[in-house]
């Protein structure tokens, strides 16, 4: 399969995604970025207050000292910020001139190895598989996927990852301009609504302060977790955000290929469009040729101008951000005797500047014996905006205790 292709109409000229450079990848083992250095306390600060998480095992060194866990520990979700390419790397291989990428969804699977200041994680990684659809956003549309193996400085697995990548030819999704024709202004939030965002914050923020892990036996299918919100998202969020993913970090890095693989995939140069590319042999001299609020495929986040030009209409939220919400939020509610064993999460459209993310669950079954060996909850969550548009649909095994 070298080449897909659609027509937009009678007199349109073919819209091709040029797979040539893609196919022979698929199966294989790749490369791509490893930290030089350990997990911090502050690295784990850092991570919990741009993700808005308050559960203060995670930053507080008096309550952390005085837990069962005797200092403080990474959220589960701190896989990700410990990883490069916001986890999305081996979703995101071969060479497709013209493209983009946004992020399309995330699998997890959790071990029970937590992460601590010291602790290192190394990554091994494999570019799973792809399918190329037809969509109204963008015509041809590849949708590919990537797995990574998270183990620490023992060999202990920490955690697994399945990312999905959407790949598309960002002049075409400018073409079609559909979220431009959606969207609308940026919401002017009235005071009254802001107080109300604010009081539905504060509850969730709250809610499990001190950990406290519901019983098996007391959770029943139906029952609802507590309604949390984020926002209104803004410029101020989205870098605080960025700025927490550690790889983000100016030479925090450096690139790993795996052994006895030919023409392994570790950063070449995928096809990225003017600007949204990085500079990395100048970035051994300026900063910025490395900073993606300046340059490079993450920009369009905080620059309405170059989300236009990649058919996203104005600035926009990270899809590995709202994985790691998802992840908190349960693991929150689960407090710190259970456990988040498995999250799989769609991402059905970003979190756009202006706009609030809203959270609600529900427990759709129970399941005493699991493949886990341990008692599991199933919950569904779905994260909406303030007009009830959905951007993620998710369902988890959350280990409770007995």
């Amino acid at each position: 399969m070298a080449k897909q292709s659609t027509t937009t109409g009678p007199t349109s000229t073919k819209v091709e995604l040029d797979l040539s450079d893609v196919d022979h990848r698929v199966g294989k083992p790749v490369g791509g970025g490893q930290l030089w250095d350990p997990c911090s306390s502050s690295d784990i600060r850092r991570w919990v207050m741009a993700m808005d998480y308050p559960n203060p095992i995670h930053w507080d060194e008096e309550f952390a000292r005085a837990s069962k866990f005797g200092g403080i520990i990474a959220p589960q979700s701190m896989a990700v910020a410990l990883d490069y390419g916001h986890g999305a790397g081996p979703a995101c291989v071969g060479h497709i001139p013209n493209s983009h990428l946004i992020f399309g969804g995330e699998e997890w699977w959790f071990y029970g190895c937590p992460v601590r200041p010291g602790d290192q994680l190394f990554q091994e990684r494999r570019f799973h598989d792809y399918k190329v659809v037809e969509t109204k956003f963008a015509g041809p549309t590849m949708f590919s996927r990537g797995d990574t193996t998270h183990t620490n400085q023992n060999g202990v697995l920490v955690a697994r990852e399945r990312s999905t990548g959407i790949r598309y030819l960002y002049e075409e999704a400018r073409k079609r301009g559909m979220f431009e024709s959606q969207l609308g202004d940026i919401k002017q939030w009235t005071q009254l609504e802001l107080e109300e965002v604010d009081r539905l914050r504060r509850d969730w923020l709250e809610s499990n302060r001190m950990g406290i892990s519901p019983h098996f036996d007391e959770v029943n299918v139906g029952d609802t977790l507590p309604r949390r919100v984020i926002g209104p998202h803004s410029i101020a969020s989205f870098t605080t955000e960025y700025r927490a993913f550690v790889f983000n970090i100016w030479g925090a890095f450096r690139w790993v290929a795996p052994v006895g693989v030919d023409d392994p995939w570790v950063y070449q140069d995928p096809g990225f469009g003017k600007d949204f590319a990085f500079d990395e042999e100048d970035a051994k001299v300026d900063p910025r040729k490395r900073d993606g609020l300046y340059l490079g495929p993450s920009r369009g986040h905080i620059d309405a101008d170059r989300a236009t030009e990649v058919g996203m209409a104005r600035a926009y939220g990270y899809g590995a951000t709202m994985g790691a919400w998802c992840t908190d939020y349960l693991a929150y509610w689960a407090g710190n005797d259970g456990m988040v064993r498995h999250t799989k999460a769609d991402f059905r459209g970003p979190a756009f500047e202006g706009d609030v993310t809203y959270f609600d669950a529900e427990v759709i079954g129970k399941e005493t014996e699991s493949a886990w060996g341990v008692p599991l909850v199933q919950v569904k969550l779905r994260l909406s905006n303030q007009n009830d548009e959905e951007l993620v649909a998710c369902t988890a095994e959350i280990e409770l205790p007995v």
